[in-house]
């Protein structure tokens, strides 16, 4: 298995309470495909850049996951069917080089 980092910038207009059901959903997404969530880190809402889907502003995650490399295209398949995420960005983690 590999690890990978997930960004998902969910919608602005969900509680906290939801954006932790939703953070397990992506979780439990993760748990389906054979894979486990290491880490989540809830950074916040944030303002963005431009206007994406009419919001101004998201709720910022951070999750390590680790996945099996055949089950990485499902994954990305379900994020994007998730109407309560707005972008997200999923890309693997490499190890860091020693100096």
């Amino acid at each position: 298995m590999k690890n990978y980092e997930l960004l998902a910038i969910f919608k602005p207009n969900a509680d906290a309470e939801e954006i932790d059901k939703l953070i397990e959903k992506v979780s439990s997404d993760a748990d389906t495909l054979g894979g486990k969530a290491e880490s989540v880190d809830k950074i916040g809402r944030k303002k963005l850049a431009y206007e994406i889907q009419g919001f101004r502003d998201g709720y910022f995650t951070s999750m390590v996951l680790a996945l099996p490399e055949e089950n990485v295209a499902e994954f990305r398949r379900q994020l994007r069917l998730n109407d309560s995420i707005l972008r997200t960005m999923f890309v693997e983690q490499k190890e860091k080089a020693g100096v």
